[in-house]
């Protein structure tokens, strides 16, 4: 397929480019460069832009003649949500429904969306399936769960389908160690870990200690970069017109802040600095993933299914790249 792939170039965006590649469909990868890097995805299929130009996105979708749509493009820090809401209504939900609605007069008929388990908010279950109530504590979430609120009508009125992958905690990189996770700033435990371990920052700050979980700190499901491309791959191959799917992306298993830092000690062989911290608002103590309808639906599933092999992807990377694409 002709495929437009809007955050192209960024962390996750970046590896399912590659995936999309490698399986023989013809990538453009949008991106503003904003998070994103030019050294991420092949110069041939990068295109420079935002996604509030509107009329550029247009151009591309008609001159490239798109058949299905990836959408990463959005902002994903939930502290800074909570803080500026309107940065995120206004980039994540308003220019994500002018792309949609140019892919309806265009007649893109197949779209992927980028979610997140922040649309569950706290759970009353662990592990959390699809069927969980989408009760969000953060404008993110929300967002997030208002723009799979209009695929779901636009595929109820219009000849359009729509995937949306609610994805865990996204970490590790490309097991050739070429492309990986490179933020300014950097927001995500698993890359702040490696820093403090390399020196790089003087420590990690753990956020909560008294959470209700085995040791006082979050818990988390990871899943690993490269599986989460696939699901993506997977997904547009199920999508016709009228399709409503969702998707939770996870390996099933919780892992704690403290866990994560213990890894990272096994895996690098090195001491990872700590303070502890006030928690932090919009962190659910416990965000873990039940994907058995993406493994029986999608014949999806996780090649690295454990927190280790994850992180020793994850070091290969920050080894060979200390200041991540400027090197």
């Amino acid at each position: 397929m002709r495929i437009l792939v809007t955050g192209g170039a960024g962390y996750i965006g970046s590896h399912t480019v590659r995936q999309l590649l490698a399986a023989g469909h013809e990538v453009t990868a949008y991106d503003s460069l904003e998070f994103g890097h030019r050294q991420a995805v092949p110069a041939a299929n990068l295109v420079v832009g935002d996604l509030r130009d509107i009329d550029h996105v247009d151009n591309l979708l008609v001159v490239n003649r798109i058949e299905a749509v990836v959408h990463f493009a959005a902002f994903a820090y939930v502290g800074e949500s909570i803080t500026n809401p309107a940065k995120y209504y206004t980039n994540n939900l308003i220019y994500s429904l002018q792309l949609l609605d140019r892919c309806r007069r265009n007649g893109v008929q197949k779209f992927v969306f980028s979610s997140t388990c922040a649309t569950y908010g706290v759970t009353n279950t662990v592990p959390i399936t699809e069927d969980e109530k989408q009760l969000p504590v953060s404008p993110y979430g929300n967002t997030k769960l208002a723009f799979e609120r209009a695929l779901a009508d636009y595929a109820g009125a219009y000849p359009f389908g729509f995937c949306a992958l609610r994805y865990f905690n996204a970490a590790g990189a490309a097991e050739d160690g070429t492309i990986g996770e490179d933020h300014t700033p950097e927001p995500h435990l698993i890359p702040l870990v490696f820093q403090a371990a390399a020196g790089k920052i003087p420590h990690v700050t753990v956020f909560g200690t008294d959470y209700p979980t085995p040791d006082g700190t979050c818990v988390r499901d990871y899943i690993h970069v490269d599986d989460l491309a696939a699901a993506h791959v997977l997904a547009l191959g199920k999508i016709g017109p009228g399709t409503k799917l969702a998707y939770n992306v996870g390996i099933g298993r919780g892992y704690s802040v403290r866990e994560v830092i213990a890894t990272v000690e096994e895996v690098t062989g090195l001491k990872v600095p700590v303070k502890e911290g006030p928690r932090r608002a919009g962190d659910p103590p416990v965000l873990v993933a039940d994907a058995s309808k993406i493994r029986k639906e999608l014949g999806w599933s996780a090649k690295y299914d454990n927190l280790k092999s994850i992180l020793g992807t994850a070091w290969r990377w920050h080894k060979t790249h200390p200041n991540g694409f400027g090197e």
